[in-house]
């Protein structure tokens, strides 16, 4: 109803119909009850969450802002990069730890966290890779680099009425 994406659509809603999961957080945490085979929550979920809270809540408003600071003439793109730096400066300083946010297993908190700090990455990627965030940008490289992401990001063109079918690769489901 809001139209945005992703949406999950459960045909589960009981006397309502089907339930309607719209946010990305909420779709990650379903899935993962569902099955987490590489054990993601098996982490202080506390931590994770209050994480997590931080980067849908502060960092992402800074990172709208430094992505579209046209739309936002107040401040500057580098006073917008900067505001977003902070929450950045927690991760390095967590990433300088452990090899994942929260301890040496991937954990909720890298999944949720990891597409955000992409596309702060991805405003300027000359300016990203200079800044002193070492165990940062080493984390997001993994990450770019991980095979099941690169599966994940193949990019796909709309499908159109009289198309063919589309089916995707390891899924029985058509499209």
């Amino acid at each position: 109803p809001k139209g945005t994406v992703p949406v999950l659509e459960l045909a589960e809603g009981g006397c309502s119909g089907s339930l309607v999961i719209e946010e990305s957080r909420e779709i990650l945490e379903w899935a993962l009850q569902q099955s987490d085979p590489q054990g993601l929550l098996n982490v202080d979920l506390v931590s994770a969450d209050a994480l997590i809270d931080r980067n849908d809540n502060e960092f992402k408003h800074w990172l709208d802002r430094y992505k579209y600071a046209d739309r936002h003439p107040e401040l500057t793109q580098l006073d917008y990069r900067q505001k977003g730096e902070v929450f950045l400066q927690e991760l390095e300083s967590l990433l300088a730890k452990n090899r994942y946010l929260l301890g040496e297993n991937i954990s909720i908190a890298d999944v949720g966290i990891m597409p955000f700090v992409r596309q702060f990455a991805h405003v300027d990627r000359e300016v990203f890779y200079s800044l002193p965030y070492p165990n940062l940008q080493q984390w997001l490289r993994g990450w770019l680099e991980h095979p099941v992401f690169q599966q994940v990001m193949v990019k796909y063109q709309p499908w159109h009425e009289g198309d063919d079918l589309v089916v995707f690769p390891g899924d029985s489901r058509q499209i």
